[in-house]
């Protein structure tokens, strides 16, 4: 049974105003949405107490983590994603972020290359009633046959910008991916002008698992 109760609600109102009042999060858009999605149902139920509600990242299997809330509220700060807007999300996850995104209005489609968290992220979505475009495959390539994307986020540690997702961006599109080798990476804001000129800037390190290329499980 997926409970939400006003204990959890309770939990979710204290995360989102850390956010706000601690982290500096003030696009209201992103904080309601992570006020709305219940988080504790995208972690198995043995950990809901102590970590649902954390500003942590958290292992949900298959080598990956749900991001920390605060890295969430980053990406969907700087996507500014209006209603409508169609939205690629490379690295589905356990579909957290697929929820919140599908909380602020995108229409969103979403690829994971490993299939254990496909079916699981597939599934919680679903009982969820979030309707989400979800594939299992490799990221790195996009989603041609749905291009071209208003947004597109990348929710693991790029090695690089992969030309096929600007090439796929929109013109007037945002793209926000994670860059580096490391531990840490630094979050990239990419937009594409009208006319296709690309411009690149900055926005803090963070730390993800790798994206893989042509990898798939």
């Amino acid at each position: 049974m997926m409970k939400d109760t006003l204990r959890d609600q309770g939990k979710r109102k204290l995360l989102v105003q850390e956010l706000q009042e601690k982290k500096g999060i003030d696009n209201v858009n992103v904080l309601k949405a992570i006020g709305n999605v219940p988080r504790h149902l995208f972690f198995d139920k043995v950990f809901h107490d102590n970590f649902a509600y954390k500003d942590v990242a958290f292992p949900i299997g298959a080598g990956q983590t749900i991001s920390q809330p605060f890295t969430v509220a980053t990406q969907s700060a700087l996507l500014k994603v209006t209603r409508g807007m169609k939205v690629l999300e490379v690295g589905t996850g356990s579909g957290y972020q697929t929820a919140v995104l599908i909380e602020m209005g995108a229409k969103v489609y979403s690829i994971e290359r490993q299939r254990e968290l496909f079916h699981s992220a597939k599934a919680n979505l679903s009982k969820l009633n979030y309707r989400a475009n979800l594939f299992f495959g490799d990221g790195y390539i996009g989603k041609e046959a749905f291009a071209p994307f208003d947004r597109i986020i990348v929710t693991c540690g790029a090695p690089f910008v992969p030309e096929e997702l600007i090439n796929q961006l929109a013109p007037n599109g945002i793209m926000v991916v994670p860059v580096g080798e490391g531990v840490n990476q630094t979050m990239v804001l990419i937009e594409k002008s009208e006319n296709g000129e690309i411009i690149k800037t900055e926005h803090g390190s963070f730390s993800f698992v790798p994206m893989l290329n042509d990898k798939q499980y």
